[in-house]
């Protein structure tokens, strides 16, 4: 069990972990995924003959919304580990930026920091695919919601943008992403209640 970051600890038995930013920033990325379904209410209307998904629309949505879950998990274990993951150091207040956020942790700190890389790896992975088993379910057809849910999503992506463009502190990145994850969670519930019935 990790220990609670305001526990006081022995200097010397501590190590140097890979930057934190190197966490957070591929799980902001896997949002980015998914935030993109934003797009394909625009750009799919161009439809050219192309074969269907063999995939289950209901499966796609779940697998999604799964993934969505997962991603808030990872951002409330950032939240709940500040001094490894939000900028809870001395560096509270630097923008993101490889290299000024790593300070020296436990070695049980050290295990959680590989563990959750490990999640966002698989959650990056799965972002990819089940947005894009999504994108190419409402293209085909199989699901019709309405522009205002895919102005939600876009608003999702104007404020991952937003935290990239501006440079905002580690520890807001992580806090917005957490709305964020959120927030695409709900979305992603949403478009189910789209998912057009097949005979």
């Amino acid at each position: 069990m990790a220990r609670p970051d305001n526990e006081p600890f022995d200097e010397t038995d501590t190590r140097m972990p890979p930057d934190p930013f190197a966490a957070v920033l591929p799980a902001l990325a896997a949002l980015g995924a998914i935030s993109s379904i934003a797009a394909i209410n625009w750009s799919g209307q161009e439809k050219s003959a192309r074969t269907r998904s063999k995939r289950k629309t209901g499966s796609s949505l779940r697998d999604l919304e799964t993934c969505c879950l997962g991603l808030e998990s990872i951002f409330k274990r950032f939240q709940q580990h500040p001094n490894v993951f939000a900028g809870g150091g001395g560096q509270a207040s630097a923008p993101m930026k490889f290299g000024v956020h790593g300070r020296r942790i436990r070695a049980d700190a050290q295990r959680l920091y590989l563990r959750l890389m490990n999640d966002i790896a698989t959650h990056i992975v799965l972002a990819a695919q089940n947005a894009f088993d999504v994108m190419t379910a409402i293209e085909d057809g199989d699901i019709n919601a309405p522009e205002e849910v895919f102005f939600a999503f876009g608003e999702q992506q104007e404020r991952l943008n937003t935290l990239i463009q501006t440079r905002a502190s580690l520890r807001s990145a992580v806090d917005g992403g957490a709305e964020i994850s959120e927030r695409l969670t709900s979305l992603v519930r949403e478009l189910r209640k789209y998912q057009l019935k097949t005979p």
